[in-house]
């Protein structure tokens, strides 16, 4: 362990050790935003419809 450790790192270790319910709703809320199935196709359509970026962005022609 780091021999540092912040205030709200404290905080957040005696509140979870507190409230062990929270870990359901904190991985609930990951399902919600983050947990999401990939499709491996839809990928690989959007890599490669890129489009490749001038080196020097603002030049228009």
């Amino acid at each position: 362990m780091a021999l540092y450790e912040s205030e709200h790192t404290k905080f957040m270790r005696e509140w979870m050790a507190n409230h062990p319910q929270e870990k359901k709703e904190q991985q609930a809320g990951r399902a919600l935003w983050w947990d999401k199935p990939q499709d491996a196709e839809a990928g690989a359509r959007k890599e490669a419809a890129k489009v490749p970026t001038k080196p020097y962005y603002y030049q228009t022609d």
